[in-house]
C-alpha cells in the first residue's frame, strides 16, 4: 500500500495557542500509545501560530510524528516547513486568486523545495465541470516539468462539498474518483507521468474518511474543521 498523508487545515482556527497546543498534545498522545505509522500527518497552522508549531516540533518528541505545512506561499517560511497549501478554495474563491496566480505560487514553492500540495476543484456540478476541471488543471500546472509535478500532493477539493458552503454535503468517493479521472487523464496528456498523489479534501470527518483512504487511488485526505477538534482528529488518526 502506498503512504497515506493525512493534512491538517487549521484555516484560521484555533483561537489561542493554548487550544492549539491541545490539539497537537492529543495527536501527540495518539502516536506514543500505537507507536509510529506508516503515513504522514501534516499540520498546516494559521500564520500566527506557524513559527510557535515549528518550534514545538522541533524542540520535542512531536517533531517523530508531526510535519510542518503552511497555509499559502509567502516569503518567510519556517525553515522547519516542508508542505505548503496552493490554490485552496477559500483563496481561489473568497480572495480571487486566479489560476495563473495559483501556478506563480506552485512555481515558487517548488524553488523553495517544498512539497505543495495544490488544491483542485469545481464550484459547481452543474454545466460542463469537466471542462472546468481540465482548464484548472492545464491552467495551474503550467509550464512545470514532469519531475516538478511528481513532487505534488494534488488535493481534489469540489467547493460544492465543503462544510462551510451553504446547502454543502460531502462528496462521494465513487463521484470523486470520476474527476480524479479527469485530473489524471489532463495531467498525462501535458506531463509523461502515469502515477500521481491525490487527496481527497471536503467535509472529511471521521464518518467519511475511511471510505476516501481505503482506496488506492487516493493517497489520503485534506482535513478542515475536523482537524481543530481533537477528539475527531485522533478518530481520523486510527482509521489509517
Amino acid at each position: 500500500m502506498s503512504k497515506k498523508y493525512i493534512i491538517a487545515n487549521w484555516k484560521i482556527l484555533p483561537a489561542s495557542w493554548g487550544e492549539a497546543q491541545q490539539i497537537l498534545d492529543s495527536t501527540s498522545e495518539y502516536f506514543t500509545a500505537e507507536g509510529l505509522k506508516e503515513f504522514s500527518v501534516v499540520v498546516c497552522p494559521p500564520f500566527v501560530f506557524i513559527e510557535e508549531v515549528g518550534k514545538l516540533l522541533s524542540a520535542t518528541s512531536l517533531g517523530n510524528y508531526i510535519e510542518l505545512g503552511a497555509q499559502d506561499v509567502v516569503d518567510t517560511l519556517p525553515q522547519l516547513a516542508r508542505y505548503v497549501i496552493v490554490g485552496h478554495s477559500d483563496r481561489r474563491w473568497k480572495l480571487g486568486e486566479t489560476d495563473a496566480v495559483v501556478n506563480q505560487k506552485l512555481k515558487a514553492a517548488l524553488q523553495k523545495e517544498l512539497t505543495p500540495i495544490v488544491c483542485i476543484g469545481e464550484k459547481s456540478r452543474e454545466g460542463d465541470y469537466k471542462k472546468f476541471l481540465e482548464d484548472q488543471v492545464e491552467a495551474t500546472f503550467s509550464g512545470l516539468s514532469g519531475d516538478e509535478v511528481e513532487k505534488c500532493l494534488i488535493a481534489y477539493e469540489p467547493v460544492w462539498a465543503i462544510s462551510t458552503t451553504p446547502g454543502a454535503k460531502p462528496d462521494t468517493p465513487e463521484s470523486a474518483l470520476e474527476s480524479i479521472n479527469i485530473i489524471k487523464n489532463t495531467l498525462a496528456l501535458n506531463f509523461s507521468l502515469s502515477t500521481f498523489r491525490f487527496l481527497y479534501g471536503g467535509s472529511i470527518t471521521s464518518k467519511n474518511a475511511k471510505e476516501f483512504l481505503s482506496l488506492p487511488e487516493f493517497s489520503g485526505v485534506l482535513v478542515g474543521g475536523a482537524s481543530v477538534d481533537r477528539e475527531e482528529f485522533v478518530k481520523i488518526l486510527k482509521l489509517v
